[in-house]
């Protein structure tokens, strides 16, 4: 099922979409309950961030290519760091670039994984029984306050408002029965700056989402972003960085697309 959460006249709903704007409204808890279609129809006034998580987790230099291009050495065990909950974004609402200087903000396609059940010290075996589907990611990062200002944490440069675009769509894993094999990829202005695939992925979602709950809880609702592929900008020469005006749009096949502008923060 593909599952979008918006807004109409009357409040806030997950939905089915079923296109020309309108999604059929589902009934039930996205987590405690099973959703079922309520037979009504709304008019998606705005597309909201599909979920609002009680955690942000994220997995760093999870592909090879991007790995090499940063010049570090392929990890032994999952790079993780957090983002704050204020860096989520709705599609189609801005990326702000913080107003201090310089932050050097990039792009970073990612691969998100919502979690549906309480896991922990799931075994890789049983981990995507707790996976209730994947949705897109923009893992916008501060690279000045990740590599230089951030006192080698990388938490800081990660976690400015409006540094986690999310959407547009939480497609469940019944669909999606081999997430290591979907094409992903960033156009920055329409030009294509990032292109793979999660098959260059160094762990996998399984084994991703087993080394997270080890010995920590995943509640229902935590995102997981699982890193992104080589085409960064702060690798470039020269580095490309966004501005004010810019336009980002992460794809991920059979999951859609996360269109986000650029904005300086007032």
């Amino acid at each position: 099922m593909r599952i979008i959460r918006f807004q109409d006249a009357a409040g806030t709903h997950y939905g089915a979409p079923v296109g020309d704007g309108l999604a059929e409204v589902l009934e039930g808890d996205l987590f405690d309950t099973p959703l079922g279609l309520s037979g009504r129809r709304a008019r998606v006034s705005k597309l909201l961030a599909p979920v609002v998580p009680p955690a942000i987790m994220c997995v760093g230099l999870n592909y090879r290519q991007h790995a090499e291009e940063a010049g570090a050495p392929i990890p032994e065990y999952p790079v993780v760091f957090l983002k704050a909950p204020r860096t989520l974004q709705h599609p189609g609402d801005p990326i702000l670039i913080p107003a201090i200087e310089p932050v050097q903000v990039d792009y970073e396609c990612e691969l998100a994984i919502v979690i549906g059940k309480t896991a922990k010290n799931v075994s890789r075996d049983t981990a995507i029984a707790h996976v209730l589907g994947y949705t897109c990611a923009n893992d916008v990062s501060g690279r000045t306050w990740q590599l230089e200002k951030g006192g080698r944490q990388w938490c800081r440069g990660k976690s400015f408002d409006t540094f986690c675009p999310l959407g547009p769509a939480i497609v469940t894993t019944d669909e999606i029965p081999e997430p290591g094999a979907l094409a992903i990829s960033t156009k920055l202005n329409g030009v294509t700056v990032q292109e793979s695939n999660t098959r260059d992925m160094i762990f996998d979602v399984p084994t991703i989402v087993s080394f997270l709950s080890q010995g920590t809880t995943l509640l229902p609702g935590t995102v997981i972003l699982t890193g992104t592929p080589s085409g960064v900008g702060f690798t470039r020469t020269p580095p490309l960085f966004l501005k004010d005006g810019d336009t980002v749009v992460v794809t991920i096949e059979r999951i859609g697309s996360l269109e986000s502008p650029v904005r300086a923060d007032a």
